[in-house]
C-alpha cells in the first residue's frame, strides 16, 4: 500500500520532492512548500521620510495645523470591518459631510487606516480663533476656512441740521 502511494506521489510530485530522503518523503507536503506571503511586497520607498511634501502641499513642519477637516469621499461597502469601525468612530458615516478632528497622534493613526476613503485638509482660521459667542455665527466654507459672521452694529443716526 505504501509503495503504491509512494509511486503516485513520485509521478505527480515535482523533482525536488522526489529527491528527498526516505524519512522526509513521508512529511506532509504543506510543511515543505513555501508560502507566497513570506516576503514583504511593500517597496522600501513607502517607509522613507518625506521631507519635500510640505513644500508640495503647503504647510510648515515647525508649526503644524491644530485641526483637520476630514470628509469621507468613498463608500465603505466591501471594505474590511476594521475600516468600517474607524469610519464610525470618527463620525464619518455620511459621505461628503465634513468633520473637524484634532491633529493628535491617536487621530492620525486612525486616519492612516482609512486614508484611501477620506479627504483630509487643515482647518484655516483667517479671522483667528472665534470666541464662544461667535461660534454660533461661524461656518466652514468649501476651501476649509472657518468664517465668522460678525454681527453688524446699528449705525448711529446723526442729527440733520437745517
Amino acid at each position: 500500500m505504501t509503495a503504491l502511494l509512494r509511486r503516485a506521489v513520485q509521478r505527480s510530485a515535482p523533482v525536488w520532492v522526489q529527491n528527498l530522503p526516505e524519512a522526509a518523503s513521508s512529511w506532509p507536503l504543506f510543511m515543505v512548500c513555501r508560502s507566497k506571503f513570506t516576503k514583504s511586497r511593500i517597496p522600501p520607498e513607502v517607509f522613507e521620510e518625506r521631507l519635500k511634501e510640505h513644500e508640495k502641499y503647503g504647510g510648515d513642519p515647525e508649526q503644524p495645523h491644530k485641526l483637520h477637516i476630514v470628509t469621507r469621499v468613498k463608500g465603505t461597502m466591501r471594505r474590511p470591518y476594521w475600516e468600517k469601525k474607524v469610519v464610525k468612530s470618527l463620525g464619518l458615516m455620511k459621505a461628503h459631510e465634513p468633520r473637524v478632528h484634532k491633529n493628535t497622534p491617536s487621530v492620525n493613526n486612525q486616519l492612516k487606516i482609512i486614508k484611501h476613503l477620506v479627504k483630509i485638509e487643515p482647518l484655516k482660521l483667517p479671522h483667528g480663533l472665534p470666541s464662544e459667542e461667535e461660534m454660533a455665527d461661524s461656518y466652514l466654507n468649501s476651501r476649509g476656512e472657518l468664517v465668522v459672521r460678525r454681527p453688524q452694529k446699528p449705525v448711529e443716526q446723526k442729527a440733520v441740521e437745517s
